[in-house]
């Protein structure tokens, strides 16, 4: 028995849990939303490239899942998020945050418009009570699917090969699209990796013969299971943000101004101020004009990763941090993402340095390595967004 199905240390075995067991062969596991969730498989190398150049499937299972439902959702749903719910046609899947009073973003997340009556909210943090307070007042049904609903993601540029050969025919889905393709499976075409790929979900029932259903669809196709630390490069090279890394959610902050407004966070599209009131807004209309610092996109100098690294300007004045820092070995550039504080942040790229910190034999060297914002995200194929994809 796996250590991970004892139930006295507390974390659930997964839908996919006996699938990705039989694969886990350096025995990397990680607590993710209470479920015992895989960091490496075989190894972070092997997988990340099954991830770029064939295709990689990842169990996302533990992300927490809201079904919505009733008259008002449409309305309630706009009283939570900060963009127009409304502009979300159905069979389609939007990104979206949502802020507290003061307008610091609480989570994030993505809404799936499943039918004319029913949304899902997927995001990282546990959320059911925030979404009964919200739907306070509002005819509408709110429902924890967490831990009914399984998810796979299947990433790379072989994977809508991989469906068809699964027989699964999704080469009408535009990206953020979605389809009941199936009875009980939905397929969306989204992801963590900024690369073509889809996620599928079902009832947890029927979690297995999905697996193996895929899995034979990629026998010849380079299919790879992979963990989240391939996924992780994926999404930095991506310019993704991942909620307490690249910003703090603010219901679980401890100490008071460490929440971040959309705005600091870059996210300042996903706020539609004529759409309404919803939470937050007095506040991100005070604050819209006034961020205190800036999550920049970087190239770092050099190839050492700045995974945390102090941002410092001219070298002297210490003005931000790095949250997320890797060598892209698609990109063959060292990048990352950093919070930096106004006005530097607007400053010349040549004033900001980040102090990187390495251990070589034994001992601790520092370096000053230049960083140079980057506007658009480190690496975005063309095949993320084509239509049909191809199949190599």
């Amino acid at each position: 028995m796996s250590i991970f199905t004892d139930p006295k240390l507390g974390l659930i075995p997964g839908p996919f849990h006996r699938k990705l067991e039989e694969q886990n062969r350096a025995h990397g596991w990680y607590d993710w939303a209470g479920y015992a969730a895989p960091t490496t498989l075989d190894s972070v190398e092997f997988e990340y490239f099954a991830l770029r150049n064939q295709s990689a499937l990842l169990d996302i299972s533990p992300m927490h899942k809201y079904r919505v439902s009733g008259p008002e959702r449409v309305e309630m749903l706009n009283r939570l998020v900060t963009r127009d719910v409304g502009k979300i046609g159905v069979g389609r899947v939007g990104y979206t945050v949502w802020c507290d009073e003061e307008g610091m973003v609480i989570d994030d997340g993505t809404l799936f418009h499943l039918t004319d009556g029913t949304w899902r909210l997927c995001c990282q943090e546990p959320m059911l009570n925030w979404l009964l307070d919200a739907a306070a007042g509002f005819d509408v049904i709110v429902q924890d699917e967490s831990h009914s609903i399984a998810g796979l993601a299947l990433q790379g540029p072989t994977s809508f090969a991989v469906l068809e050969a699964a027989g699964l025919d999704v080469g009408g889905l535009k990206p953020f699209d979605l389809t009941e393709i199936e009875p009980g499976l939905t397929i969306s075409r989204t992801g963590f990796t900024g690369d073509l790929g889809y996620e599928l979900w079902c009832g947890g029932d029927h979690a297995e013969p999905l697996w193996d259903r895929i899995w034979a669809g990629g026998a010849h196709k380079g299919l790879r299971a992979i963990g989240y630390e391939a996924v992780n490069i994926a999404r930095i090279e991506a310019g993704f943000l991942t909620a307490g890394v690249d910003f703090q959610p603010v219901h679980a902050t401890e100490r008071l101004h460490r929440g971040q407004t959309p705005f600091e966070l870059g996210l300042g599209w996903l706020v539609d101020f004529q759409k309404g009131h919803f939470n937050g807004r007095r506040s991100l209309l005070k604050r819209r004009d006034q961020p205190r610092s800036l999550l920049m996109r970087v190239d770092v100098e050099g190839f050492k990763p700045a995974q945390g690294a102090l941002i410092y300007n001219r070298r002297k004045r210490e003005v931000g941090h790095i949250t997320s820092g890797v060598w892209s070995p698609t990109a063959k550039r060292n990048i990352a993402l950093a919070h930096v504080r106004m006005p530097y942040a607007s400053a010349s790229p040549t004033r900001l340095s980040a102090e990187i910190y390495t251990l070589e034999e034994g001992k601790w060297t520092t370096r000053m390595a230049r960083l140079n914002p980057v506007k658009s995200a480190f690496y975005a194929p063309p095949r993320a967004r084509a239509t049909p994809p191809a199949r190599t």
